[in-house]
């Protein structure tokens, strides 16, 4: 059910949301007709360096890859942790429309928070000239 409130979204925190279900629609040309098996060496080429969030309707499964390095180091090869704290909020606020409680309002309220506070501490790393890179 958690997932069903991911149905529709498109993006999460600058990073393109990839719908496993509809890859086959998408992409026919790299799925086998007959067993329907996904071209792998094809996904891990072309899809995987460039999206970082996978949803899978039909497992209930999202999978997240995450930034492995500094960007300035590294580039920009998955998302960052703070994706994960909008994803669960995006969760938790859906599912408060359908089943409100003071609880869930609290915790979407400190998963506000939490994001209010990475934020700044970007903006001071970036004050600091250190953002993307490995210095504290």
């Amino acid at each position: 059910m958690a997932l069903e409130t991911l149905k529709g979204v498109v993006e999460i925190g600058g990073f393109k949301l990839v719908d496993m279900n509809k890859m086959a629609v998408i992409f026919p040309e790299h799925f086998n007709a007959e067993s329907g098996q996904m071209d792998w060496e094809w996904f891990e080429k072309e899809i995987r360096p460039n999206h970082f969030i996978y949803v899978r309707h039909d497992k209930n499964s999202l999978t997240f890859n995450i930034q492995n390095g500094p960007i300035k180091e590294n580039g920009v090869n998955g998302c960052q942790v703070d994706t994960l704290i909008h994803t669960a909020r995006i969760i938790i606020a859906e599912l408060n429309k359908k089943f409100p409680c003071r609880e869930n309002s609290v915790a979407i309220t400190k998963l506000d928070e939490s994001i209010m506070w990475l934020e700044k501490r970007t903006k001071d790393r970036e004050k600091r000239n250190v953002e993307g890179t490995s210095q504290a």
